[in-house]
This record gives structure tokens, C-alpha cells and sequence, in this order.
């Protein structure tokens, strides 16, 4: 191969990277926008719908499990998990191997008003998906699974950055007198 096919490969590659960002991120961004309409639909926080989400995904989670995969502090997961049990969608049991330990279990029938949202957009993404074959399946998830897992990291390194981000500068007011004391 000439070094112009393996300097356009290279170009195409770090292209298609850029794509796959740009794409991730739009995704991820209609993501909160579709959590925020089920959300609000329910009048839940976008986080509390989440995070029962990790908690639906994983059976049943600790307190701590869920402070550590949502990045909250134990005051706000024991807030956030209180509105999910009053408002019926969770519920406290006991560890039988450790009477002091509480995971948190989604109620099952509690959550089919909001399964009924998104079976929908989960049958049309099922039917999208079935389009591709195994191998291709398979490409996929591992991406996706390795994206998510790096992802969390990252999220990890920005809780851990303590140090203080630079102040936000407000935009000038467009039509009126700029700086001046009037």
C-alpha cells in the first residue's frame, strides 16, 4: 500500500472515530431527554428514574451499591431512595445473611405503568437491533459494554477532581447599556 492509501486509511479512521464520538454523545443526550419525559410524566427526578433503573437491572441494590454507581453522597441516596418507597416504586428488605445490611428491590407490579412507556421504544429498538447479525451483535455489545465501563471511570476521575473549576462568566446583555450604572 502507498503511504497516501495508509495516510487516507488513517484519516478515515480517525474520522470515523470522531463520527462514533459525535454519535455516542447525541445518543446519550436523547438518553436524558427521553428520561426526563418519562420522568415527568411519573413526577419523578431524572435520577430517581435512573437509578430505579440500576436497581431494576441489578435485582436489588445496597444503599451504598447505589451511592457509588450514581455518584451521590449517602444523604442524598437515602433521600432518593425514601421517594422511591413512598411513592411505592421500591422497598427495603433485610439481608438474611446480615440483619444489618438493607438492599433496596423494585416492586415489581409498582414499575409496569412505567414499562408500558418504554415497551414502545424497546420493541421498535429490538426490531432495529434483529437487523444485524451475530457477529455484528456481538462487535456491538463489547463496545458498549467497554464504552459504558470507561465511561464510569471517567466519571469516577471527575468526582475525584477536587479541584475548583473556573467561574462561569455570564454573557453581556445584548441592547442595553453594556457596563454602565444607569
Amino acid at each position: 500500500m502507498t503511504d497516501e492509501g495508509n495516510n487516507r486509511s488513517a484519516a478515515d479512521k480517525q474520522e470515523l472515530v470522531a463520527q462514533v464520538g459525535r454519535n455516542i454523545r447525541q445518543m446519550g443526550a436523547q438518553s436524558v431527554m427521553t428520561s426526563q419525559a418519562v420522568a415527568g410524566r411519573f413526577g419523578l427526578h431524572t435520577t430517581d428514574l435512573e437509578c430505579l433503573d440500576l436497581i431494576y437491572l441489578r435485582g436489588q441494590a445496597s444503599a451504598g451499591e447505589l451511592a457509588e454507581a450514581a455518584g451521590l453522597t449517602s444523604g442524598a441516596t437515602t433521600a432518593l431512595i425514601d421517594r422511591l418507597e413512598r411513592a411505592g416504586y421500591v422497598e427495603r428488605v433485610a439481608d438474611p445473611r446480615d440483619r444489618r445490611r438493607v438492599y433496596v428491590r423494585v416492586r415489581p407490579h409498582a414499575i409496569e405503568p412505567i414499562k408500558a412507556v418504554y415497551d414502545p421504544m424497546q420493541q421498535r429498538m429490538f426490531e432495529l437491533w434483529s437487523r444485524y447479525d451475530c457477529d455484528e451483535l456481538a462487535l456491538i455489545a463489547d463496545f458498549l459494554s467497554r464504552s459504558t465501563e470507561l465511561a464510569k471511570a471517567c466519571a469516577e476521575d471527575i468526582r475525584r477532581d477536587t479541584s475548583p473549576s473556573p467561574p462561569t462568566r455570564r454573557a453581556p446583555q445584548s441592547g442595553g447599556r453594556g457596563d454602565e450604572k444607569g
